[in-house]
């Protein structure tokens, strides 16, 4: 595979630059077996795959600090991976287990980490929007200095609970990050048949909120604007957007044959905007691992999601008493 040129060295240390890497072919290995569960039926329902968007979700977490928080839709597992959940856990709620973290009853789309700050996954688009603002509501209320990360994609974007909800969050000074993971196409619909604005970020100028353009593709320049983001939200100044430019090699669902855009245009992208080689090509044009150490790493990172895929195969399914759990809260009153 041809990698993309690089004009000049990274500054970024050899310990993050292969932390970066890790992270994201963790993510991009899971998905290929989540593919593969899929396919031999042990996934059912939706399954949302987040093969080359790596960048995206690795490069903010950088920023994160512990007691943030993050809320996504659908396409949910390189941010439960990214932000520190157990692959066994999320590949075990994907094929309905009681050892995955909703305990078999959430599936791909809807599962939970509260030792994670890890609030969904969400089925219905746009809905994560609003309740982001108010998971920072909470925070600024409690004086906490967290900000919370709102992740929703181009088609959500044209939705209308996102601009009520830019409204009170500037309003009330909230610190939200709202990232608009902008991979090209609403489902199969493209940016440019479903939105006359050349850009969606600020669209937010409407409300007073600052926000920038990012090379999704690129993870550094994602860490960069990402702690950009977060100091202006930590320093009281209300929210913030982050339109980030990237780009998904599969189809929208695995029910999607992705027939509204040619192979080429896929093929191209993989070829020279690749984020997993981009940062491979750093580290060895920086001398800081050769190529025998990043097939280590690979073959250490297949292990892991191998064991995932065990785990999952060998957790037993739901008790049926499941049903009727997490319905009703008890109260005293």
């Amino acid at each position: 595979m041809a990698t993309r040129k690089t004009t000049k060295k990274s500054n970024t240390s050899k310990e993050e630059l292969l932390a970066f890497y890790r992270d994201m072919l963790l993510i991009r290995r899971f998905e290929e077996k989540a593919g593969q569960l899929y396919g031999m039926g042990l996934i059912g329902g939706f399954c949302h795959l987040y093969i080359g968007q790596e960048a995206v979700v690795v490069g903010l977490e950088a920023a994160a600090k512990e007691g943030d928080k993050r809320i996504t839709s659908y396409r949910d597992h390189g941010h439960m991976l990214a932000c520190g959940m157990d692959p066994n856990g999320v590949m075990a709620e994907l094929t309905g287990r009681s050892g995955g973290y909703s305990r078999g009853k959430g599936g791909s789309m809807h599962m939970f980490s509260k030792e994670k700050h890890f609030y969904g996954g969400h089925g219905i688009v746009g809905a994560q929007v609003p309740l982001g603002a108010g998971l920072a509501f909470a925070d600024k209320y409690l004086e906490t200095g967290n900000v919370t990360f709102a992740y929703f994609g181009d088609g959500a974007a044209n939705q209308g609970q996102i601009y009520e909800t830019y409204n009170m969050a500037q309003l009330w000074e909230l610190p939200v990050i709202f990232v608009i993971e902008n991979n090209q196409y609403a489902m199969g619909t493209s940016v440019a048949r479903s939105t006359k604005s050349p850009s969606l970020w600020e669209r937010g100028a409407a409300y007073g909120i600052s926000g920038e353009e990012v090379d999704g593709m690129d993870v550094l320049a994602v860490k960069e604007a990402s702690e950009k983001a977060t100091a202006h939200c930590r320093a009281g100044k209300g929210p913030y957007i982050l339109e980030i430019k990237t780009y998904r090699y599969r189809g929208h669902s695995m029910s999607d044959p992705a027939k509204y855009r040619t192979r080429e245009e896929v093929q191209k992208m993989r070829e020279e905007r690749d984020p997993i080689e981009h940062v491979r090509a750093l580290l060895l044009q920086g001398d800081h691992a050769t190529d025998d150490d990043l097939k280590q790493i690979d073959k250490e990172i297949k292990a892991v999601v191998n064991a995932s895929a065990e785990f999952a195969k060998n957790s037993p399914e739901p008790d049926l008493a499941e049903l009727w759990t997490d319905i009703y809260a008890e109260s005293d009153a």
